[in-house]
């Protein structure tokens, strides 16, 4: 009912289905008979009986909490509210409450002109003449699915209208044809801005603007209009908004321990009604559990030096007085693409860069061959895969000579840009890229020159560093193994027509450092990835190609994929797997062994004082595999990284399938070693480096890829289009999207 105005409803309830309660204690006692997707609706009604506590103290969405009093406002027109999540996990003989710490975005409430104000970044009502087609887009974006309340009937009366869209003209141009109650029969065209002031003696400050269209094209004024209460924000965050989301969300663990011991004590589930109706109670005081530290391997460079192999300390080592493992192919044809203006980034400037850049790789053991390459600014504003060409075509090569590389100075952090750039190189030109943005240029500070050497050296066909090989061979079981990692990126909310994007890499060497990528369109948010069997395939092939050798293992590591869709993935990928592998030849049937990687989960673990890192975290190598894990399966928690700011999350890791039987400590040591690997870092990463890099292949061409029906205007979405438009097709069930096949073999991703 809306203040005002009252309504008639007839509720209807019917009986869902009947959920066992028992599955739960067969579960958690390790049945072998039950899959998580077993105990889902049992969980689910655990989840809202407590759920049903927070919604009296909190606004709720889902299983996520938040509240007003500990927020924080950021840009255009939204707020940040600190909150927390609850949810009901099986664990060893006993079910666990988890409840974290959240942060979401807001919209805020009140009369919507301030709201735009803010949205637009405009001081004051004089500044609003109207809506220019930018303006249109944000504000649009901004309210696409907004409830607002309309308030012209009076002070006390109000209705709530669901934006649609803007009116073509003003309110004081916008006319239709009205029947004034007041001489019935009498219709006579008037504007909406004279309709307000004879219906309801309404003087409109701002007919000059548009009016907002509700559901069957009702038009109101946007100065009557405000945003309700509690309206979550569910589009993309800027750079700034994310910016800002990272500062408030970001909290030390014993920050986190003590806002979540705080939750439990003011929700106190033990005295609501409803929860002890159902007979529950909960021990009200954190859970304690075992974990272990998994040593660090050690890192192995280039044989020549006299210390070659270095242990890392703290997840961390350096790389100084070292040099990589294995060198790329030397850069001879190479040019500097400056996309900021002189002004910022004077030629003396990138000249002087270009010469550290080059001495750090060479003393890093990356041979750069040509010292000068030639040095061009571009215009941000033009065709930027144009741009990308006649920067190239500086090098003047011979008509069976590529560029290999341009370096490329980006004024700021826009994405657009950098996707446009991306893709445009990828596609349409074959050329490897390495952006950077213009403000390192007047430093040329070396640690940075050493980072982009290793970037460098990645994409042009180089190893940067390594577990030493009898180490690795060890824990393979002295196996050619292909290692395979599998991401899916779907499509923001609100973009419901995209397609999500996979992303396969396979290794293509012994040592599981170099990589390939695939990527595969699908349908717009679906999960399991089509035409494996044949990715499957391809990289079986360049692995034989780079080594001469059929693998005898797979190991797959497989990101994406919720609990509920372990069956799923089962059923499907696993034999497509083993499907290309058949394929190949008669009888060819490698030992399969298929992990699930969960990094987006709400299980957070604080370790005793004496037992963590500086910052109060897990130190790298803490395995939890017991107690709070699913008992009917192998699957652990593994703290891979340390943690530069805030709370540090484990990454969940399922053995699915498992035909090479690793002992729980073999694959937990594998998984963890492999994280030193990732190839531009000095540091061990927190997800799995075949994951890692499947992610960095996915992420861009998820951008790069256009709404069905939308507009293409500006230089970056040009450029995609250039690059992508003969490969994406929103209603392909499953397509496999070439790369240029110069870059098709190599880390271009990196």
């Amino acid at each position: 009912m809306d203040e005002g105005r009252s309504e008639q409803f007839t509720v209807i309830i019917r009986e869902s289905a009947v959920v066992n309660m028992g599955v739960l204690a067969q579960f958690c006692n390790g049945s072998p008979a039950l899959q998580i997707q077993d105990i889902q609706s049992a969980l689910n009604a655990l989840d809202l009986i407590f759920g049903s506590v927070a919604h009296r103290e909190m606004v709720g969405f889902g299983r996520s909490f938040f509240t007003c009093t500990q927020s924080t406002a950021t840009q255009h027109g939204l707020e940040l509210w600190r909150g927390f999540s609850l949810s009901v996990r099986p664990g060893e003989g006993k079910l666990f409450l988890n409840i974290n710490t959240a942060v979401t975005a807001m919209y805020t409430s009140g009369p919507l002109i301030p709201v735009i104000h803010n949205v637009l970044g405009v001081r004051n009502d004089q500044s609003l003449c109207g809506f220019d087609a930018s303006q249109t887009r944000k504000l649009a974006t901004y309210l696409h699915g907004l409830p607002l309340l309309v308030k012209h009937r009076g002070i006390n009366s109000s209705c709530k209208v669901l934006f649609t869209g803007f009116t073509k003209n003003p309110l004081n141009k916008e006319a239709f044809d009205w029947e004034d109650p007041q001489h019935p029969g009498h219709v006579e065209k008037i504007t909406i801005a004279e309709y307000y002031r004879r219906r309801y003696n309404l003087r409109l400050a701002h007919p000059h603007l548009p009016g907002l269209r509700g559901r069957l094209g009702v038009v109101f004024p946007i100065e009557l209009c405000e945003v309700a209460e509690n309206q979550r924000y569910r589009g993309v965050l800027n750079e700034r908004q994310t910016a800002d989301m990272v500062r408030f969300a970001c909290q030390r663990p014993n920050e986190n321990r003590n806002r979540i011991i705080e939750v439990l004590a003011q929700l106190r589930f033990n005295d609501n009604p409803v929860v002890r109706a159902f007979g529950l109670t909960l021990q009200l005081r954190l859970s304690e559990v075992d974990s272990r530290v998994l040593p660090a391997p050690a890192i192995s460079y280039h044989q020549s030096l006299r210390e070659a192999t270095i242990t890392p300390s703290g997840g961390a080592w350096n790389m100084r007085d070292k040099r990589v493992m294995g060198a790329g192919v030397p850069l001879d044809r190479w040019a500097v693409l400056v996309m900021a203006n002189s002004r910022m980034v004077p030629q003396n400037s990138i000249e002087r860069f270009v010469t550290a850049l080059v001495h750090m790789c060479n003393t890093t053991g990356y041979n750069i061959r040509q010292p000068r390459p030639p040095i061009r600014y571009g215009n941000p504003n033009a065709d930027l895969s144009r741009e990308l060409s006649t920067t190239i075509d500086l090098l003047k090569l011979p008509k069976n000579e590529y560029a290999q590389l341009v370096l490329i100075v980006l004024p700021s952090t826009n994405s657009h840009m950098y996707q446009a750039i991306k893709n445009a190189a990828y596609t349409t030109h074959g050329v490897q890229t390495q952006c950077m943005q213009s403000k390192h240029v007047q430093k040329a500070n070396l640690q940075y020159c050493a980072n982009l050497c290793l970037k460098i050296n990645a994409k042009l066909g180089g190893t940067n560093q390594s577990l030493p090989q009898n180490v690795m061979q060890t824990m393979l079981h002295k196996q050619p193994t292909l290692f395979l990692g599998c991401d899916v990126t779907h499509p923001a909310p609100g973009e419901g027509n995209r397609p999500s994007m996979a992303a396969v890499v396979g290794s293509v060497d012994s040592m599981g450092l170099r990589y390939a990528a695939t990527l595969i369109q699908l349908p717009s948010r679906q999960e399991i990835v089509s035409r494996l069997q044949e990715v499957v395939v391809r990289h079986l092939k360049l692995f034989y190609k780079c080594t001469r050798m059929w693998p005898k293992r797979i190991i797959f590591y497989r990101d994406g994929v919720s609990e509920t869709q372990f069956a799923q993935v089962r059923e499907r990928e696993i034999i497509e797997i083993n499907r290309g592998c058949a394929s190949l030849e008669h009888g060819y049937q490698p030992q399969v062994t298929f992990l699930a990687v969960l990094k987006r989960h709400n299980t957070r673990f604080f370790p005793n004082g004496r037992d963590s890192d500086r910052t109060g975290n897990c130190v790298p190598g803490t395995v939890v595999d017991t107690t709070v894990t699913l008992p009917s399966m192998t699957n652990f928690y593994l703290f891979a990284h340390a943690a530069i700011q805030g709370t540090s999350r484990p990454t969940h890791y399922y053995v699915l399938h498992d035909d090479a039987k690793f002992t729980q400590d073999e694959i937990q040591q594998l998984t963890y070693h492999l994280c030193y690997t990732y190839a531009i870092c000095t540091r061990s990463v927190s997800l799995v480096p075949p994951v890692y890099y499947a992610h960095r292949v996915a992420d861009p061409f998820e951008e790069a890829v256009p709404a069905p029906g939308s507009s293409h205007g500006g230089a970056g979405t040009r450029i995609i289009g250039q690059g992508l438009t003969n490969s994406i097709d929103p209603n392909q069930t499953g397509r496999i999207l070439q790369i240029n096949e110069r870059l098709d073999e190599t880390m271009y991703f990196m």
